[in-house]
């Protein structure tokens, strides 16, 4: 990662950058996965665990986690094409993972398309591991 990257917080001031970073990188998202309602619920709850990273006053990584008190959880993990291969997303999962323990966060989970290899290996290569569950969903 480079040294002038910055990973904070989420501020207001991101949104533009936020949104336009995540249209690139999860085009065609579903309807209960709209931006502007995403932000606006993680910023009702747990605003401290939405990060940012910044690069030369721009947008170019984001990591939106949870914890229930239970297990924690990792949203929206998205770096700009351009910041790929350089340890960002590295570093965003450390931060995210720090800040879920210092909550006392026991437990991690995350979901990805068994489809999408590249993120797999990923996960794999930070010691996460494929738990043999089903994951299911239901459009509310």
């Amino acid at each position: 990662m480079d040294n002038s990257t910055e990973i904070r917080a989420y501020r207001e001031s991101d949104k533009e950058g936020v949104i336009r970073l995540w249209d690139l990188v999860f085009p065609g998202g579903a309807a209960w996965n709209n931006s502007e309602e995403v932000i606006s619920a993680k910023l009702s709850v747990q605003p401290e665990l939405f990060f940012v990273a910044v690069h030369d006053d721009r947008v170019v990584g984001t990591l939106v986690a949870g914890f229930d008190g239970v297990r924690g959880c990792v949203h929206r993990l998205a770096v700009s094409p351009d910041h790929r291969r350089g340890g960002l997303a590295s570093t965003l999962m450390r931060r995210a993972e720090s800040s879920l323990k210092d909550l006392g966060c026991p437990k991690l989970n995350l979901q990805v398309r068994v489809s999408n290899l590249d993120v797999l290996k990923f996960y794999e290569s930070l010691g996460y591991e494929v738990e043999q569950r089903a994951s299911l969903g239901k459009a509310l």
